[in-house]
């Protein structure tokens, strides 16, 4: 548990240091097996977006996490980086308000679970 966590707050780190927006992070736990926490964030372009993308892999790199498999890199209207424990979900905002992934796993609830 030690390690996702570690994970979580390297993902939230970068995305901070990256100005994404309207961060949160999704405790996973307990329902489904697909990862512990899901993080969903906002970048205010395609080249933002890419950008946000491109320092977390590169800090799960160097950190010696590995590699993500990712997804959405060329268009990067929404990037999924998935690295285990922890699935990393980059949008831009309309794109991100039409899958409105937070609804579907439940935390758009007020005063959820925003990342801060």
């Amino acid at each position: 548990m030690a390690r996702s966590d570690d994970l979580k707050a390297l993902a939230l780190s970068c995305l901070d240091e990256m100005k994404a927006e309207e961060t949160i992070a999704i405790d996973l736990a307990g329902k489904t097996s697909l990862a512990d926490t899901m993080i969903i964030a906002s970048g205010r372009s395609q080249r933002h977006v890419g950008s946000i993308a491109d320092k977390f892999i590169q800090e799960m790199k160097t950190r010696g996490y590995g590699n993500a498999r990712v997804e959405g890199m060329p268009a990067c209207d929404w990037v999924l980086i998935d690295a285990g424990d922890v699935l990393v979900h980059i949008f831009r905002p309309e794109v991100r308000g039409f899958y409105n992934l937070e609804k579907m796993w439940g935390a758009d609830r007020p005063l959820g679970l925003a990342a801060d």
